[in-house]
């Protein structure tokens, strides 16, 4: 994937590639162990970690489990860092028209955010300004 184009996940995507970035080379059977909300069916673990495979997100290597049985391990190409960029970035341009303070605004205004985050933020905003 061209390191300009935008990662667009589903949430099952998404919280795949969670599990992977968290543990790092993973079996289908380990994925769907560790996958937070409502279980899913094996094959559809299977077939999602193949789609994703087919878009470069994951690949996968065979190895030989308990009884000489063939496994596949699978792990992440793109790390997190990369997907939260281009996903937050794809977020502000389609539902903000580009305008991160439109999309702060609209944060602040529907979610509960503690003194510490503002804090927080205010911290980061001083800290963008003396850098540029």
């Amino acid at each position: 994937m061209s390191r300009n184009q935008p990662y667009r996940l589903g949430d099952l995507q998404l919280r795949i590639m969670q599990v992977l970035w968290d543990s790092g080379p993973t079996t289908v059977a380990e994925v769907q162990g560790k996958l937070e909300g409502e279980p899913l069916a094996y094959t559809t673990v299977a077939t999602m970690l193949r789609k994703m495979e087919a878009r470069q997100l994951v690949r996968h290597r065979p190895t030989r489990g308990a009884g000489a049985r063939r496994r596949f391990v699978y792990e992440a190409t793109v790390d997190a860092q990369a997907v939260t960029r281009t996903m937050a970035a794809d977020l502000v341009d389609r539902l903000f028209g580009g305008s991160l303070a439109d999309a702060m605004s609209h944060l602040l205004e529907n979610r509960d955010v503690s003194r510490r985050e503002l804090a927080r933020l205010e911290q980061l905003i001083d800290e963008h300004m003396r850098r540029t």
